[in-house]
C-alpha cells in the first residue's frame, strides 16, 4: 500500500506492513495452482481498503502480534515470523477472529483465486448465479407467525 492510502486504512504504515506480512504467512502464493499469496499487491490493497469496522480490531490483533513477536516481525528471520504468525493465529479471540475475516474474505473474492477454483467471476446482478429451488413449504411455520414489529404506518400508534 502506497502513504497516502495508509490513513484510510486506520492502520499506520508499520501496521500495514504487519499485516501484509501476516496475510502472505496466513495464504501463501501457490505456484502449483497458480494463485497470488494474501499479500499479493491487488489482493492487499483490497484488504486495505475493506477493513472498515474492523479496522480497530485488526489494529488490536497486529498489536497482539508485536508482542508476541517483538520489534522485528518484518525482519529476515522467515522462521521467526511464522512462529509468532501461528501463535497469535491459534488464539481465541475476536481480534483474531477479525483479522482472519478481513484477509479471507478479500483472498476469495480475488478473480484469479475464484478461477482456480474452477468458479466463474460474476458479480450478482445482472447475471448474477442460479440459485436451486428450495422447499417453499419451510416458510409456513414464519408466514402463520404473529408479526415481531410495530406497524406504525396505520397511524394508531404503540400497542
Amino acid at each position: 500500500m502506497r502513504a497516502g492510502e495508509a490513513s484510510h486504512a486506520e492502520l499506520t504504515m508499520g501496521e500495514l506492513r504487519n499485516l501484509r506480512r501476516l496475510a502472505g504467512l496466513m495464504v501463501p502464493a501457490d505456484a502449483e495452482y497458480g494463485v497470488p499469496g494474501a499479500d499479493d499487491e491487488a489482493i492487499f490493497a483490497d484488504i486495505g481498503r475493506s477493513l472498515g469496522r474492523d479496522a480497530p480490531a485488526i489494529r488490536t490483533a497486529l498489536t497482539m502480534l508485536q508482542e508476541i513477536a517483538g520489534d522485528d516481525f518484518c525482519g529476515p528471520d522467515t522462521e521467526k515470523a511464522e512462529a509468532a504468525a501461528m501463535v497469535l493465529l491459534g488464539r481465541d479471540d475476536p481480534a483474531v477472529t477479525a483479522l482472519g475475516r478481513a484477509v479471507l474474505q478479500c483472498y476469495y473474492r480475488d478473480d484469479r483465486v475464484l478461477r482456480s477454483l474452477g468458479i466463474e467471476p460474476l458479480a450478482p446482478f445482472p447475471k448474477g448465479r442460479a440459485l436451486e429451488q428450495g422447499d417453499w413449504s419451510l416458510l409456513e411455520a414464519v408466514r402463520g407467525r404473529p408479526p415481531m414489529w410495530r406497524d406504525d404506518r396505520g397511524g394508531g400508534g404503540a400497542t
